[in-house]
């Protein structure tokens, strides 16, 4: 059964710290909108205390998860085992985008490895961890992590990655505008 704590304790700090993989949930306020769900990876995550957490977001095909979060700043960070014992978590909270040249985006992008395509980090403040059995989650053996995102965006370079982001993440698929539209 689900059991919830306050903040991240110390054992499901460990817990994420050794996920490869985590997945992020936003939803727009209008009830019409779609839900996001997107998975992450890429060693992107960090815990900054027991209720604060951030991960660096890299180019990608979309920005739902920005441009929800500055409609209404709500998501949730879900990670599963896939190998022994069974557990999935999650974080409940209220997140806000970095973008580069924001006063705190040297803070917080020293926090990770350089990555190509790097366009914002995302810092969320947690207020509800839950904790779930798990048991009919499959069971996996991580491989490694692709590197097709950093070669895509090592290829594209810096102006080829800002009229990407200016074409494909400015925008929800709902409308709403995302933080990097302003840039």
């Amino acid at each position: 059964m689900a059991k919830v704590f306050d903040s991240i304790t110390a054992d499901l700090q460990r817990f994420i710290e050794a996920q490869q993989i985590f997945f992020v949930a936003t939803a727009p306020l209008a009830t019409d909108g779609h839900v996001n769900l997107s998975p992450k990876g890429l060693d992107s995550f960090r815990i900054l205390s027991p209720n604060q957490v951030a991960y660096l977001d890299v180019t990608g095909s979309g920005n739902e998860t920005s441009a929800h979060l500055q409609e209404n700043e709500r998501l949730t960070l879900m990670f599963c085992a896939f190998q022994e014992p069974p557990l999935i978590l999650r974080l409940y909270g209220k997140g806000r985008t970095i973008l580069p040249g924001a006063p705190e985006w040297d803070d917080f992008s020293a926090l990770f490895a350089v990555l190509p395509g790097a366009r914002q980090v995302i810092v969320a403040t947690i207020d509800r961890v839950q904790i779930s059995c798990g048991m009919g989650v499959p069971l996996y053996e991580p491989v490694g992590q692709r590197d097709s995102l950093v070669k895509w965006a090592e290829k594209k370079g810096k102006e080829g990655l800002r009229d990407y982001q200016r074409q494909k993440n400015s925008v929800s698929i709902d409308g709403l505008p995302a933080p990097l539209a302003g840039k």
